[in-house]
């Protein structure tokens, strides 16, 4: 795969597409990505939803994610949230701990499924066992927000430092919010700092608006200040 990749993106392409279309199942996949991102293509979402379907027919796990994103999101298919549901499912019982990931996020929510939290917080947990830090922050969710376990703030406050530490950026956030509840404004501010390192546009004026609701005083870390600057002057569709 290293050799497929390698060279100008529209040579690799091309390359991995004769690859795709050979049967290699993990050139399928990440050909599909490409033509999901417009990497050294032309982007065509139907045709990456195929590429994902070829994949998946050998039990490829984060195939079977992708799947369920393209349903989830639109991409290449109507959007179809009971789809992605049982996509998610399957890549999750295949090990994946993206697909536990979004299989427990969709339990959580009754996304395509009925809500079951218990359900959820079980793949949350299998997942973060696996190191996903994303799974590691919603579990700190479970705790803070009392979601069938005990409501406990210094368990949160455990899941959100794994999170944080694992590098998830909402982690970093939701540790920082608990510290400055806490009065340990200095170590917040550390953590606020790393979030614009992974943190998408959207989150950051998420972020600042409720740090400008609750903690108008607060000397935004430089990262952040200048992350801010750029994503409220960008259009917030960026």
């Amino acid at each position: 795969m290293e050799q497929l990749l390698a060279g100008p993106p529209e040579a690799a392409a091309a390359t991995l597409k004769a690859a795709a279309q050979g049967g290699v199942v993990q050139a399928q996949l990440v050909y599909g990505q490409w033509l999901l991102d417009g990497h050294g293509v032309v982007p065509d979402a139907p045709q990456a939803y195929e590429w994902f379907r070829h994949a998946s027919r050998e039990g490829e796990p984060m195939a079977l994610n992708m799947l369920g994103q393209c349903h989830a999101h639109g991409w290449g298919v109507p959007v179809n949230l009971v789809m992605a549901a049982y996509w998610f499912r399957l890549a999750a019982l295949g090990g994946l701990d993206w697909g536990m990931y979004n299989y427990a996020t969709a339990l959580s929510l009754g996304l395509g499924t009925d809500i079951d939290r218990d359900a959820a917080l079980t793949w949350f947990r299998q997942a973060a066992a696996l190191g996903h830090a994303k799974s590691m922050n919603m579990i700190g969710s479970f705790y803070e927000d009392g979601w069938v376990v005990a409501q406990s703030s210094q368990d949160a406050l455990v899941w959100y430092r794994q999170a944080a530490q694992a590098g998830d950026f909402r982690g970093q956030f939701n540790l920082a919010r608990l510290l400055m509840a806490k009065g340990q404004t200095p170590a917040a501010l550390q953590w606020l700092a790393r979030v614009p390192e992974t943190a998408t546009p959207a989150f950051i004026r998420q972020a600042i608006t409720w740090l400008q609701d609750y903690f108008p005083d607060l000397p935004l870390p430089q990262s952040l200040a200048a992350a801010a600057t750029a994503t409220l002057a960008a259009p917030s569709s960026c």
